[in-house]
């Protein structure tokens, strides 16, 4: 795996009824890997905010963490079959965040890393909904494609 990579955040939300809600990022990013852990870095533009926000991902086989500083600050921890809560600080306030992660499957190949997390999130010690979020890296030069 290169330095310089894509990245695809794909996040879906089963809510009840239709109203499943979808929701994905491609964005340029950068990948490293240190004490046998993987890591993405990137910046993520809001436009109600001036300054982007640092993003950073961390992962390993049953473990992904994400980190966000700037106008939100947060530190979600997804480790399988564990619930974590965390503060959720945005311009507006901030919320409590449950999540309480069933599964976190990682696939590595030579010019693309696949992590998917299935998981339930709780919104001020309330459920919300079942979530699933995919996180998709590969080679700058091999592209993403939108599946």
């Amino acid at each position: 795996m290169t330095k310089e990579v894509l990245l695809s955040l794909k996040g879906l939300q089963y809510e009840i009824g239709d109203d499943n809600q979808i929701i994905e990022t491609i964005t340029p990013a950068e990948y490293y890997q240190k004490n046998g852990n993987h890591y993405i870095v990137y910046e993520e533009v809001q436009e109600d905010c001036p300054d982007p926000i640092k993003n950073r991902i961390k992962f390993r086989n049953d473990y992904l963490e994400v980190t966000k500083k700037g106008a939100v600050i947060v530190n979600m921890i997804f480790e399988e079959k564990k619930k974590n809560i965390t503060n959720y600080t945005t311009p507006y306030g901030e919320i409590i965040v449950g999540v309480d992660t069933g599964k976190v499957k990682m696939t590595e190949e030579e010019k693309r890393i696949l992590v998917q997390v299935d998981y339930r999130l709780d919104v001020n010690y309330m459920f919300l909904a079942d979530c699933q979020i995919s996180v998709d890296i590969r080679n700058r030069e091999s592209g993403l494609s939108l599946s």
